[in-house]
Parts: structure tokens; sequence; C-alpha cells
């Protein structure tokens, strides 16, 4: 670690460790020994927003990976995971003052020059870009602004937090551990990407391009002529929220169960069909005009999946639609989904124990209850490892369980996504298979797009729920 590094790395830990020893002791009075810690549940709302308050004030590189573990159940438990999730709108402005020198350095010229009616207060204020409105030559457009000096710090912090959980890693080489070094180095490799604003008006224009003829769906136009590697410039496009259109469906002029199928099928596409996918899906980045059509921005993430990952996919998901434990824990296995050193046993019930939950019907109250008591007091320590790209499809899991159950209390995904994916049946098989699409017809894709979108978190989720009503939360 260079020495010019010592000072950022202090405060990295001066505000960290603290938090780090307050979980030890969750489980062990004075680190080394002793009883638990007595945790009620407002001491972990408490503690809770201290984590939230540190990692903002520790800047943009830890925002944006709180970001990513505000989806990973896996490793992060409630309250803390719904209040990462918060991070999303906090990141607090730059300057006016800076963001017009850094489009006057971008454009080489006065940018009052070059745009009209440039707002100095912002629309938005992410962890890396900053967006104002404007227009040009009569279009009304957004312009995204990198937060100047942004690169520099998050390489740094990316290198620090990775030496920090190598540290850990070596000594306490646990999978929960391993996971958070997946997503670090997963963040590493794609947070350089999404600096590039040249690269992300590309994605943008590909996308577009791909989804040309889906109406329900609104992919901003790029201005070419004044996207830079900081800059970004793009049609404006008005809309609300996805996780905030309650009076729009009390008028009637939304339906949930329509928008759910609408991104079930588009994600089905980006991930399955063109292996081209959105990778930073949050309510920010997804929002409904008044024709009740979905506009998708923010395309900074965008990975793209390789054959053998989605046929690997496939071939899971088909084994756990089938109920087959023991192809599904070979798919675990083909999917780099399973901790070294893991018996292949102890994966197997982990996964005889998900497909039962998959399968119950949400409505019955006892089974379901039964059930996620068991998974949340053990799932936490299985060893599971969400590697490359499954990282950010589990964002869009989550997304879409989200926005069903935030709208319809008895939302069910595989009942919701099984008519979406059998529709779009013969071009993904033909994509992933080189099949046409005619044999199997309803267990070869019947309801996988529901699966993946979480029907089995679908059941944890509404259990769980139920669960922290009548039991404080804990942390493993």
């Amino acid at each position: 670690m260079p020495w010019r590094d010592l000072p950022r790395l202090i405060v990295i830990l001066w505000r960290l460790v603290p938090l780090v020893v307050s979980f030890l002791r969750d489980r062990r009075r004075w680190i080394r020994g002793g009883e638990p810690m007595t945790r009620t549940p407002a001491f972990h709302e408490r503690r809770a927003r201290r984590m939230v308050h540190e990692i903002a004030v520790l800047g943009p590189a830890f925002v944006k990976l709180a970001q990513i573990f505000a989806t990973r159940a896996d490793l992060v438990p409630e309250p803390y995971l719904a209040a990462l999730g918060t991070l999303t709108d906090r990141v607090p402005p730059v300057p006016w003052t800076q963001i017009r020198a850094a489009l006057q350095h971008a454009w080489h010229a006065d940018p009052d020059s070059i745009v009209d009616h440039l707002d100095p207060e912002p629309l938005a204020a992410g962890s890396l870009g900053q967006v104002h409105r404007a227009r040009f030559q009569g279009r009304d457009v957004v312009v995204k602004v990198l937060r100047p000096n942004v690169e520099a710090v998050v390489v740094r912090d990316v290198r620090l937090a990775r030496a920090i959980v190598n540290a850990v890693y070596a000594r306490f080489p646990h999978h929960h551990v391993l996971g958070f070094r997946v997503v670090l180095d997963e963040f590493d490799l794609h947070v350089r990407e999404e600096m590039d604003f040249e690269r992300e008006a590309m994605q943008c224009m590909r996308m577009r391009e791909r989804f040309s003829d889906e109406p329900r769906l609104r992919i901003p136009r790029v201005e070419t002529a004044l996207t830079r590697r900081d800059v970004l410039v793009l049609e404006f496009m008005e809309g609300t929220r996805i996780d905030a259109l309650d009076a729009q469906i009390a008028r009637g002029l939304v339906t949930p169960k329509a928008l759910v199928e609408t991104l079930i099928e588009s994600y089905a596409r980006m991930m399955l069909r063109d292996g081209v996918f959105h990778a930073d899906p949050h309510p920010g980045n997804l929002l409904v005009d008044a024709q009740g059509r979905i506009v998708l921005l923010d395309f900074g993430m965008v990975i793209d999946v390789g054959v053998p990952v989605r046929k690997a996919l496939f071939d899971t998901i088909i084994a756990a639609i089938r109920r087959d434990p023991d192809a599904t824990t070979d798919g675990f296995f083909a999917l780099g989904m399973v901790a070294p050193g893991t018996e292949r046993e102890t994966m197997r019930e982990l996964v005889r124990v998900l497909l039962d939950i998959a399968y119950q019907d949400g409505a019955m109250e006892d089974r379901a209850r039964a059930i996620a008591d068991r998974v949340m007091r053990e799932l936490f320590n299985w060893p599971i490892v969400l590697p490359g790209e499954l990282v950010y499809f589990a964002r869009t899991a989550a997304l879409i369980e989200g926005v069903g159950a935030r709208y319809d209390r008895n939302f069910n995904s595989i009942k919701v996504a099984s008519p979406v994916v059998l529709k779009l049946r013969r071009e993904l098989l033909a994509v992933l298979l080189g099949d046409d699409g005619t044999r199997e017809p309803i267990i070869t894709f019947a309801a996988t797009l529901g699966a993946l979108a979480g029907g089995a978190s679908a059941v944890i989720g509404r259990a769980w729920r139920r669960l922290q009503r009548d039991n404080p939360p804990s942390v493993r």
C-alpha cells in the first residue's frame, strides 16, 4: 500500500472499526469471550442509521458499494439492508461553481453558449454524477456531469477496501467475507466503466436500438454532439419513480400487474436473449410516464453476459422448475455459487429447502411462517456466493420482487411471470439452445423468470416481514 494512502486508510478505519467491533459484540460480549450482548430492535435501528451516516461521510465509492450491498440479503440482514437502500438518495450535491467549471473544461466554451436555460439546481445527485436540466436546439435535455476528481477518489478507496477485506479474509476465511470480496471485485471491474460517459452513451444507444420495437419501454436519445467522457447529454424524459405510483394507481392510470409484466419481459430479453444487461436497477433509474410506459435511465453499468453463463443459468432454473434438487445443486456448482470447500450434501440440503419455499402458496400462513423461521435463521450461514454477473442479476430480482410487493401484498412473481416468459419461449430457446422452441413448451421455460425474479424470495420476504413483527432482528 502506498504511503500516500495511509491518511485515508486511517479515516476509513476510524469510521468503520467501531461499527465492526459493535457487530462482533453481538456474538461475544468481550470480543474473545462472554455471552452475546443484548440487542433490542431499537438498538439495531439506531446502529443501521449510524452505519448509513458513516458510509455517506466516506464518499462516493463507499456509497456506490453500499447500494450494491443493499440488494444482498445473503450478506446483510435487516434492518441494515433497508437502511443501505436509502443511500440512493442521500448524496450531497456538488456546488454549481464546480459543475460549471467542469462543463467549460469539457466543452472548451462557456456552457451558456452551448445550451440554453442550464439550471444550477441539480435534478439529481448521484454518487458518481450530477444531473442538471437544460435546452439544446429547442429540445429539453439533461446534462449529466461526472463529479470532479471522483475517479481518483474511487480508485484509491477501492484499493484500500480491497486491502482491508483481503486482510480480514486471510485471518477469517468465512464465506461471507468471501462474498464481500466477490462484490468488491465486481464493483472494481465495472465502476471504472461507469465513470466513462462516452461508454454510457454507447450503451444507451445500443439498448435503445434493441428495444425500438417495444412501445411499453422508453429509453432516452443521446445528444452525441455534446457528450464527452465526463459529460453526458440526454433527452429529458419526465416520469414518476416506480416506487411512488400510488396516486396513479388509485386513479387507474397504472396497473401494477402490467407494470411488473413489462419489467420481467424487458429484463428477460436483456439477460437471456441479448446478453446485454442493465445492471444498476433501482427505483431512481426506473420511472413511469403519463402513458404508463417505463422509462429506463442510467446505462453506466451495462454488462455483457456470455452464452455459457446464460445457458448454465437456464439449466439451473429448469432443474428448479422440475423440483430436482440434485440437478439444481449441480447448477449452483456450475455457476460458481458455492463457497470453496462446501460439501455437496450441505448444498443439496439448502437447495431442497429453497425449492420447498419456492413452491409454497404465500397464503398458507402457518406453513410459510415455519419455512421462513428456518430459512431466516439458517440461510445467512449457508455457503452461497453470487459471482460475477449474478451479483447484478440478483439486484434485478430484488427490484422486481420489491415493485410487485410494493403494490400487491399477495404478489406472487411465479404466477405473474409464467405467461410472460411463455410468450418469449421461442426466441429465448432459439438463442440459448439453438432450438426452435417447440420442445417441452411448459416445463422448459414457463415460470423461469418468475423463479429468477424472486419466486423463492417472494415467500421468504412476506414471511420475514411477519416474523419481524414478532421477533427482534438478529445479526449473524
